[in-house]
């Protein structure tokens, strides 16, 4: 029985794929390690091929990008705002934004695997009191999903490439056509920062390096250093943006 479960996780995601859990993961009972190749990211869906990868994005450099975004004085209080992760993967960034009091923390994640793992994570948070906001995980695809009324700020952790990316940003600017002021972008790992800035109604606020903790540093380095592929590498801090939308 063991053999077959086993079978059935996503490459990446076992010992014998270079699986290293992170201490954010040790500390807190949770499972957001991992590094899964976008490649091995299949769901049937016409998107599937601009995948980038499942990886979790480092607590530091979260916070630190919240903080600096705060400072930015949006157009709503925290309380007021739904903090939106498209590619939401197992939850990381979700568990995270939800230790913070916002009106509600949403994961939208096109995956049904990284889905449930993602749910799973969230019912650990809420069981352990972790969660100042309410959390929920959609199934979906990032240009599908249909962001709710009110204050929002969207996350990214380059979770596609430039197609879908061109594709989300157009469908982010419809949905909030006549809402001006009530969506912001924090983009880390910005590759498509190009794409952003082709659009016509965005105001960038913040773009920039924003630095690992010197624990997630080591526990990025350890992870990624032990990938049978050696297909990434890891750095002290990730380049980011933030953006509003201003119509």
């Amino acid at each position: 029985m063991e053999r077959k479960q086993t079978r059935k996780r996503l490459p990446g995601l076992t010992l014998a794929d270079g699986l290293t859990q992170h201490p954010f993961d040790a500390v807190n009972g949770v499972q957001t390690s991992g590094l899964v190749a976008g490649r091995h990211l299949k769901t049937g869906h016409r998107h599937d091929r601009h995948a980038t990868a499942y990886y979790g994005v480092a607590p530091s450099v979260l916070r630190g990008l919240v903080r600096r975004w705060m400072r930015t004085k949006g157009c709503a209080p925290l309380e007021e705002t739904a903090f939106v992760d498209l590619g939401a993967g197992m939850g990381r960034a979700m568990l995270l934004a939800a230790e913070m009091p916002f009106r509600a923390v949403i994961g939208v994640e096109l995956h049904p695997a990284l889905a449930g793992i993602a749910r799973r994570n969230a019912a650990l948070w809420r069981k352990a009191g972790r969660a100042l906001a309410p959390m929920r995980v959609v199934e979906s695809d990032a240009t599908e999903f249909r962001f709710p009324q009110g204050s929002c700020v969207a996350f990214l952790f380059n979770p596609f490439s430039e197609t879908v990316m061109r594709r989300f940003m157009a469908g982010l600017k419809f949905q909030f056509a006549g809402r001006p002021g009530q969506v912001d972008l924090l983009y880390v790992n910005n590759e498509q920062e190009r794409v952003v800035e082709l659009q016509r109604g965005w105001s960038r606020l913040f773009l920039g390096p924003v630095r690992r903790s010197a624990a997630d540093a080591i526990a990025d380095y350890r992870i990624l250093a032990n990938q049978p592929d050696g297909e990434y590498a890891s750095s002290n801090s990730e380049d980011c943006s933030i953006w509003r939308w201003v119509g």
